[in-house]
């Protein structure tokens, strides 16, 4: 299993249920990796979509403690355990995990890839991804060169887990 994310130079990803900042080009990466594919997000990442509507071209699996939640065009799980059960209807290497803070801290157990944007910049956040530059079972593999949009620098960055196989 996949996850992907954007994260400043603190690994903060989120501010009051919004991106810390939009790059066209992050969000194209993030559309042409994941279309076809299962995303996997929290009520509240779903939310902050455009409509507050599942993505399109995908299939859309929505983590929510609420039993009563519910939303067209996107399968509902309420706990880890009934995700992964859904899980598996599909092919491990075809799940993103997108989001937010507490379905990443959730289910990096179970990812072996991680796709982040890493935006050389500090912003104001108060949702925080793992750092997985300070975890030693993860491993930065590829790292593109510099990007810019505007003034602000970042990079893509792939880290795998270095004993794969927990999925």
């Amino acid at each position: 299993m996949n996850i992907i994310a954007a994260v400043d130079s603190n690994w903060a990803i989120g501010y009051q249920n919004s991106l810390l900042v939009r790059i066209p080009r992050d969000q194209q990466i993030f559309r042409e990796m994941t279309e076809g594919k299962v995303i996997v997000v929290g009520r509240k990442t779903l939310e902050s979509f455009p409509q507050k509507q599942p993505l399109k071209n995908r299939v859309n699996i929505v983590l929510s403690r609420d039993q009563g939640y519910a939303v067209r065009d996107a399968v509902v799980v309420h706990s880890v355990e009934g995700l992964l059960e859904e899980l598996k209807k599909y092919d491990q290497k075809d799940v993103y995990v997108a989001g937010g803070g507490s379905v990443y801290e959730q289910l990096l157990p179970y990812c072996d890839t991680a796709y982040i944007t890493k935006i050389d910049y500090t912003y104001q956040a108060d949702v925080y991804f793992p750092r997985l530059d300070r975890m030693g079972d993860w491993q930065l593999t590829a790292d593109s060169e510099e990007q810019t949009y505007f003034d602000l620098e970042y990079y893509f960055q792939k880290y795998e887990r270095k004993n794969r196989g927990k999925c």
